[in-house]
């Protein structure tokens, strides 16, 4: 059989069953939504994905394309119609928790995963487990030595006398499955029984320990909201005790803190007296990707960062982002008791006050931290030139996920454009656009020992140009002239399209940046920001259930979730020691660092 390569390990996936037939794949599969990934033997052991929709049973093959071996590129992609994936495991995520068709044609959506189950050990011959119509024959009878220690099951019965398996034999009908691989379970034994039956003349001084169940059972618990479940939604699947209802042996899940229904009484609450700053920030708790003590831009975290990303389609991480994003600022997630002390119903209220300069303070760290995050995503990159075109091409495709009308993280967008347009990695032509998104003083200060760098890169862009047409045009025609609007004030704001509209400017002009051009146009541009504050404040009701409608029936993979907060990236640049030292001295370090290696990747002629 022929085992898809793709770099990850496909035969320990839950929904993998390995070599299976059509017919058996569509025994499993009962309800719409339904799917596995299977080997086809007739197909010579491609990969297959299986599914149930509109009540019928529906076969995709995917398609595995081979590339040649390059570093930091995988070896194979996979794809069902247009799209490619670096492996299986992340094309499965992507259909499944973006809830796209598996084809434009069938329109069948997956979202159910049959999980496969590893085979028990069994003492029945394998002639008990062939499928067919069901036998209510008994199972036959095993002679047991009276030299031996019994099974619980059977003590106190004769080799002679099989009436005592008889009377606990089962139809091979009702035996419970699991995934593709029948398994047995054993009747246990009456107490009288094995108590009348443990005698010393037989050497039964111990009971043999009974078999473990299943680690995966397959029974589906309800979902509170009625929600058609996706992958990172699966619930292990366990069978209730006999003589009690599920609800009572197996609690419905509670809904995560972002789909949360916000009061009436909370969304209608007038401003009261503050109490204390507030911060938003998760508080520290032990990290999965970085250890107690780590050193800045760790090889090993920097690799599994990169397989991170690349699992991950550009959607899916701009839902991650978008919620970290409003975590962040304190438009989802915000508790009764930070309600209290700020006055306010949510961040986009408390940043336009005098006692939110903690909050802005906190919003423009996290703009810059991840504007330096994603250009080292390229400027990391020392392999050939094609994967820095790649790593643009990638950040380029993020930002498109997060305009207006897709998921609308405007934040996010600024900070990835921040990247793209930051001097190292845009040279002659993103000065002027970075010297307007680097903030603050400390901003000002990078971007003047920055400009020296005017020429970087020019060959990783002229290569996406080649490669990557469709997106360097998106860039150069969309994003740019999307990204000058919304700084000017004038980009599109309404909640709808918008889910978290774009702080910066306010958060400059409140904490005293003053506003760059002729008087005249600097002007304007301070009353159209002003006045965006305002709409800002009197709309975040609204914004807080467009974000929340965004992230409906969302869940994040833990790992990237926790890779796009603050707390993680400044750690990640400047290490454990670090990342506690003075904002200005750590972000004019890290501006020399990205200097170093852009030289590095491009000298200059």
């Amino acid at each position: 059989m022929q085992v898809p390569q793709d770099g990850e390990d496909l035969a320990g996936q839950p929904w993998y069953h390995g070599l299976l037939s059509r017919q058996k794949a569509e025994a499993l599969l009962q309800q719409d939504g339904d799917f596995l990934v299977r080997a086809s033997g007739s197909r010579g052991g491609h990969p297959v994905i299986s599914c149930r929709w509109r009540g019928s049973a529906l076969h995709f093959e995917v398609f595995r394309v081979a590339l040649r071996p390059r570093p930091g590129r995988p070896t194979a992609l996979f794809q069902l119609e247009d799209e490619q994936f670096p492996s299986m495991p992340a094309l499965v995520r992507s259909y499944v928790t973006g809830r796209r068709p598996l084809s434009q044609a069938t329109g069948a959506v997956v979202s159910r995963p049959v999980t496969w189950q590893r085979p028990l050990r069994r003492s029945f011959s394998e002639d008990t487990l062939m499928d067919g119509p069901a036998r209510t024959e008994p199972l036959r009878a095993r002679k047991w030595s009276n030299s031996q220690p019994a099974d619980l099951a059977h003590m106190g019965q004769s080799s002679e006398d099989p009436t005592g398996i008889e009377a606990f034999a089962t139809p091979v009908s009702a035996l419970p499955r699991t995934g593709s691989d029948p398994v047995l379970l054993k009747a246990p034994a009456p107490l009288g029984t094995v108590a009348n039956s443990l005698r010393a003349s037989d050497g039964q001084l111990q009971a043999k320990a009974p078999a473990k169940p299943p680690r995966t059972p397959s029974f589906e618990l309800p979902d509170a909201s009625e929600r058609p479940p996706t992958y990172c939604e699966l619930v292990p699947r366990v069978p209730c005790v006999q003589g009690t209802s599920l609800s009572q042996s197996c609690p419905e899940p509670e809904a995560p803190w972002w789909e949360a229904e916000e009061d009436e009484e909370e969304e209608n609450r007038c401003f009261t007296r503050p109490q204390a700053e507030i911060s938003f920030c998760p508080p520290d708790t032990p990290s999965c990707l970085l250890g107690p003590q780590n050193r800045p831009l760790e090889p090993q975290v920097l690799h599994t960062l990169r397989g991170l990303f690349l699992e991950h389609h550009p959607g899916s991480t701009a839902l991650h982002l978008l919620l970290v994003d409003c975590q962040a600022t304190g438009l989802l997630g915000v508790t009764r008791v930070q309600r209290d002390n700020m006055g306010v119903s949510s961040g986009l209220e408390l940043l336009t006050l005098p006692h939110g300069c903690r909050l802005r303070l906190e919003l423009l760290e996290r703009h810059e931290t991840l504007a330096l995050a994603g250009a080292l995503a390229v400027l990391g990159c020392s392999g050939p030139l094609e994967e820095r075109a790649a790593a643009l091409r990638g950040l380029v495709e993020l930002a498109l996920a997060l305009r207006p009308g897709a998921a609308g993280d405007l934040p996010g967008l600024a900070a990835v454009m921040g990247a793209l347009l930051m001097p190292q990695v845009r040279g002659e032509q993103g000065v002027e656009e970075a010297g307007v998104r680097v903030t603050g003083k400390t901003g000002e200060e990078a971007c003047a020992g920055l400009f020296s760098q005017v020429s970087r890169l020019e060959h990783t862009w002229r290569q996406l140009r080649r490669s990557h047409t469709e997106a360097a045009l998106a860039f150069e025609q969309e994003l740019k002239p999307l990204m000058r609007a919304l700084d000017e004030g004038v980009g599109p704001c309404d909640p709808g399209e918008v889910a978290l509209p774009h702080v910066a400017p306010t958060v400059r002009l409140l904490e005293g940046e003053e506003v760059a051009g002729p008087l005249d146009e600097s002007c304007e541009r301070l009353l159209r920001t002003l006045h965006g504050a305002r709409h800002m404040a009197r709309d975040a009701p609204k914004f807080r259930k467009v974000a929340a409608q965004r992230l409906r029936g969302f869940r994040p993979n833990p790992e990237l979730r926790e890779a796009l907060t603050t707390g993680f990236l400044r750690r990640l640049l400047w290490g454990s020691r670090g990342a506690g030292a003075p904002r200005a001295e750590r972000f004019e370090k890290f501006q020399r660092v990205l200097g170093v290696l852009s030289q590095r990747l491009e000298p200059d002629s």
